[in-house]
Formats: structure tokens, C-alpha cells, sequence
């Protein structure tokens, strides 16, 4: 049988019920703008009913309202697909960061760039062409090299100091990600001691989420839950944290890489040693960036490789216009050294001679792209170049030391050096069948006048030209063999580097679009996620006044009940009083 009073504690239960849920609901609106907070939602369900006789049997009467849960309204699949998206973004975000340092490193907007000292060196030899003799032209021609060499010496110093910035920041970025990882450790522990008795933290299960939220803006993660509400976390296939365990990332010991000249890093496992390459987020947009950066070095030092070789060679075949009409120096490099780009292993090899280098032998070739034997073109001289005394070989020089190696020659900024400027070339006699005079000595052939440039001329081409336009230039190869022949490939100098930039501007503007685009689909996210662990005003407040509105009638309720039993009990059964 019910108790009399079993009414009282119906309306007490439903009291409670909405006296909590009005709780929550305030909870829910203090915290609508709280980054990471959930909206939270009090579970009722109806007590178990009690038994009661009746004319016609047993029947079950409620017993009121209960609060069996209070939960947050979360979707993990969301909260999946943020995370995965929100690395993507991240990356993307560096990504396109480090191609505007890159756009600025490489600014040809004013007169300040590579291409303006590439083409003010073009000049100055188009000027020498016709000014052979002229010293101001000579002494031009040289600041212009040397400006267009400290231009390269100066934009790759800059993406050294680039790639230092990147691995610091990498530093810094490991410290943060040790310590969320710790934090989400902390939060395990709390969150499954507070639920061993079945309850929910919701409010510290979204600081957990929170922190995974800002974990994968620097790697990828995979998040599993366990049975008693850990996290574990899984990255690349390492588990960063299971449960109250944890791994730390660390920085490996410095490794100083000799071609770029920077020091190089990798993340670690601390514990195990074990190199941690993280796929999406800002670390691996950093890692890129650096490989990337080095990439640029590398066509720099091709640019390089291209001046020491090509142009070095071409210069060797004049002469200066000095008493002793000197021939066979370098333009760029050291003095005693021979530049050659080797067609095999594609690298700069040089060889130093202790006894110097100089023009050996000479003679006259056929230039295959002038066939016809009447054409002026057809037959050119060419110099052979060698050293003598003890040669110290080096087989592949690094891209930073090829590019530390442009700078004049010293014999060309010495006093009157700029008479050595081999703006001249040579010419020879041909019989009566129209075939070449070949001199028995080199230094038979004849020295065009102080006032020729034909020199120049050629050094000009190898800017604007491709491989076809030099005497060297063999029909008969590949294309694969021509291309390996220089440093640029066929091409010329010039298109070279526009192509450089043009792969730049393409690059950066295609990630541009990516950050758009992955900005957009982590937009439509967050609003799904919203939808769902979002605050809505507007049903918070109608859920304020319906709990109210129960409140109140609950407890309308219990002070009629209450009124109903004073009456029974004080007012009824008087008899013998």
C-alpha cells in the first residue's frame, strides 16, 4: 500500500529535478561564449511506480521524476573530421606563410632583385660589345658582376637565416606539444577517478577536447576513447599518450650539414630514440618549408655552378686589352682554379693548380648550328684552358660553398685589373678554298683590336640565349644529354630564373587557394559542430522558463497536497475529543 504521504515526495522529486535542470540551463548560458564548452543537458526519467490495490486488482502508481544523468551534447564524429581538418589547415596556413617570406626574399618588384643585377650585368657586357676599350665600361662591367653575385650571396644568406627560424620554431612548437600531451594526461587521470561511480566530467572531457582541438593545429591526431573515458592518442602509428602514459617529443642532437651550411634537426622520442615525422599540422609545414628552402639554395647554386663554368669558360676565350693581352682567367672564382660542371654525377667539380691556369692550345671548330662553310659563323676559335703544377681536385663541391665561390676574380680588382676584362677575341685567315688557317703556336692566332668585343657578344648571349645558340651547343645529342651539360639545363640564364619565379608565384598562389578552400570546408565543421555542442540562446531561455514553470507547479502542487493532509489529520476524526 502507498504511503499517505507519498504524494509529498512525487512533488519534492519533481522539485529537484527542475531546480537542477534550471541549474543547467544557467550553466549552459554563463558559458555560451567559453571556447571548447558543451552544451550540457539534465537526463529525467520516471521513478519506478508502486503498487496499489484496487476494486478491480493491482495497479501501479508513478512515483515521480528522477535525474538519472547529466550529459553534453557532443558529436565525436565531428570532432574527428575537425581534427583531421583543422591539421590540414595548419598546414596549409604555413605553408603559404613561408612562400610569402619566399616572395619577399625574392622581390623583383623593384631594383633590388636577381633579375634587375641579372639584367644590369647583361648590360654592361652589351655596352662592352661596342666600348671594348672604353675603362668606364670595363669597370662597370666588373661592379656589375660583383653586384650580381653579393645579390646571390645575399638571398641565399636569407633562406639560411630562414631555415634557423623554421627549427626554432619546431623547438618551440615540441615544447607546447609536450606540454598539452602532459595536460591531456592530468585530464585522464581526473576524468576517470570523477567517473568510476558513473557520473560524466563533462566539463573537464571538453578541456580534454579543447586541448586536442589546439593539439592537431601542430600534428595529425587520432583520438580512441577507452572504457573507462581515456583518451589515447595516436599519431603517425606512435602513441603519444595511452591513458596515464605518455611519450615526449624531443629535438635530436644538431647534425651541420656542409651543403646548405645550416644545422639540421629531426623530432625524437625521447624514450626511445625513435624519429617522430609528424604528416599534417605546422610541424610538418615547417619541415617542408626548410626543404623547400633548400630547394631555392640549390638553384641558386645552379645559377652559381652556371657563372664559374659557362661564363668562366666563355670568358677564357678572349683577351684583355693589358700589355700582354692576357687570356685565359676566370671572371668569377679563385684565380688558380678550373670550374666544370660534371655531366655524369650533375655537380660543380673544380680543380686548383698550384701553378696556375692558362690558355695551352687553340684551335678552330665547327659551330654545328652554322653549317654552311661561307657563313662567318661557321668556324670559331676555341681555347684549351689548363694548370700546371699540383692539382687539388675537388668532385663535387657543396651548393654553399659553389655559391661562396662567386665573387670576382682577385686579379680583376687589383689596380688597372679591369684591362683583364676579356671583352676580345680572336680571328683567323682562311685559304683560297675557304677552310680556316690553323697557326702552329696558340699564340699565333690574331688578337682582334683593343676596340673588339666579339667576346663580349658571346658572354652577353649565354644570358638570353638557350643551348642551342652557343658554339658548343652538339645537335647530335639527347635531349636529356644536352640538358645535363649545364647547370640551367638548355635554356638560358634569364629563363632559367623566370622559371624559378614562375614556379614560385604558381606554388604560393595554389596554396593560397588551398588555405581558402580548406578554411571554407573547416567553416561548414565548426558549424556542425555547433549545431550540436553549440549554446542556442533562444532554447536555453525557453527551457528557463518551462523548468520554471515546473518548478512552480511542483511546487503548487506540494502545498496543495500539504493542505489536503492538514485537513485530514487536524480537521477530520474529532469524535472523542
Amino acid at each position: 500500500m502507498r504511503s499517505t504521504f507519498a504524494g509529498l515526495n512525487t512533488m519534492v522529486k519533481g522539485i529537484y529535478s527542475n531546480q537542477l535542470s534550471q541549474q543547467t540551463v544557467g550553466h549552459n548560458i554563463s558559458n555560451a561564449n567559453t571556447e571548447g564548452y558543451s552544451r550540457q543537458k539534465v537526463n529525467l526519467a520516471a521513478t519506478p511506480s508502486q503498487e496499489q490495490s484496487s476494486v478491480y486488482g493491482t495497479i501501479l502508481v508513478g512515483t515521480g521524476v528522477d535525474s538519472i544523468a547529466l550529459t553534453r551534447a557532443r558529436d565525436l564524429y565531428a570532432d574527428r573530421q575537425y581534427w583531421s581538418e583543422n591539421s590540414n589547415k595548419t598546414y596549409y596556413e604555413g605553408r603559404a606563410k613561408e612562400y610569402d617570406k619566399l616572395e619577399v626574399i625574392f622581390d623583383d618588384s623593384g631594383e633590388h632583385g636577381i633579375e634587375d643585377a641579372m639584367a644590369k650585368f647583361y648590360e654592361a657586357w652589351q655596352t662592352l660589345s661596342i666600348s671594348a676599350s672604353d675603362s668606364s665600361a670595363r669597370i662597370s662591367t666588373l661592379e656589375r658582376g660583383k653586384s650580381f653575385a653579393d645579390k646571390l650571396h645575399t638571398v641565399t644568406q636569407q633562406l639560411q637565416e630562414q631555415i634557423e627560424a623554421n627549427y626554432d620554431d619546431i623547438t618551440m612548437n615540441v615544447g607546447k606539444v609536450n606540454e598539452m600531451l602532459g595536460q591531456v594526461v592530468l585530464l585522464n587521470k581526473n576524468i576517470a577517478g570523477l567517473e568510476a561511480t558513473g557520473g560524466s566530467a563533462n566539463d573537464l572531457r571538453d578541456e580534454r577536447d579543447l586541448l586536442i582541438d589546439k593539439l592537431s593545429e601542430y600534428v595529425n591526431v587520432n583520438i580512441y576513447e577507452n572504457d573507462d573515458g581515456m583518451y589515447t592518442i595516436v599519431s603517425n602509428g606512435i602513441t603519444l599518450v595511452n591513458g596515464v602514459t605518455k611519450l615526449t617529443l624531443a629535438m635530436s642532437d644538431p647534425t651541420y650539414n656542409s651543403d646548405y651550411g645550416v644545422t639540421d634537426y629531426d623530432i625524437v622520442i625521447k624514450e626511445s630514440k625513435v624519429k617522430y615525422e609528424p604528416i599534417r599540422g605546422s610541424l610538418r609545414a615547417e619541415f617542408d618549408a626548410i626543404a623547400e628552402d633548400k630547394e631555392y639554395i640549390d638553384k641558386m647554386a645552379n645559377i652559381a655552378s652556371f657563372m664559374l663554368s659557362d661564363l668562366n669558360e666563355q670568358h677564357q676565350q678572349g683577351h684583355g686589352i693589358d700589355t700582354n693581352s692576357t687570356a685565359g682567367i676566370n671572371f668569377f672564382g679563385d684565380k688558380d682554379t678550373i670550374y666544370e660542371w660534371d655531366t655524369t654525377n650533375l655537380c660543380l667539380k673544380s680543380t686548383s693548380y698550384s701553378g696556375g691556369i692558362s690558355v695551352t692550345a687553340r684551335t678552330v671548330a665547327v659551330n654545328p648550328n652554322y653549317p654552311d662553310p661561307s657563313d662567318p659563323n661557321h668556324y670559331y676559335v676555341a681555347s684549351t684552358v689548363t694548370g700546371s703544377g699540383t692539382a687539388t681536385v675537388t668532385n663535387k663541391m657543396n651548393k654553399i660553398d659553389i655559391i661562396a665561390s662567386l665573387a670576382l676574380n682577385n686579379e680583376l680588382t687589383t689596380e688597372n685589373g679591369h684591362l683583364l676584362v676579356a671583352a676580345s677575341g680572336y680571328s683567323f685567315e682562311l685559304d683560297a678554298n675557304g677552310n680556316p688557317v690553323i697557326p702552329a703556336n696558340p699564340g699565333d692566332f690574331m688578337e682582334n683590336g683593343s676596340g673588339d668585343g666579339s667576346n663580349s657578344v658571346l658572354l652577353g648571349t649565354l644570358f638570353n640565349m638557350d643551348m642551342t645558340k652557343t658554339p658548343k651547343y652538339d645537335r647530335t645529342a639527347t635531349a636529356a644529354q644536352n640538358e645535363a651539360k649545364r647547370s640551367i639545363g638548355t635554356i638560358s640564364l634569364n629563363s632559367y630564373y623566370v622559371k624559378i619565379m614562375t614556379e614560385l608565384g604558381t606554388r604560393a598562389e595554389a596554396m593560397d587557394t588551398n588555405v581558402e578552400t580548406q578554411v571554407d570546408v573547416l567553416t561548414q565543421i565548426v558549424e556542425w559542430r555547433e549545431s550540436t555542442a553549440g549554446v542556442n540562446w533562444n532554447e536555453e531561455l525557453s527551457n528557463m522558463i518551462m523548468f520554471q514553470q515546473g518548478f512552480s507547479s511542483c511546487s503548487r502542487c506540494l502545498t496543495t497536497m500539504d493542505e489536503m493532509l492538514d485537513r485530514l489529520i487536524n480537521n477530520t476524526g474529532v469524535v472523542g475529543r
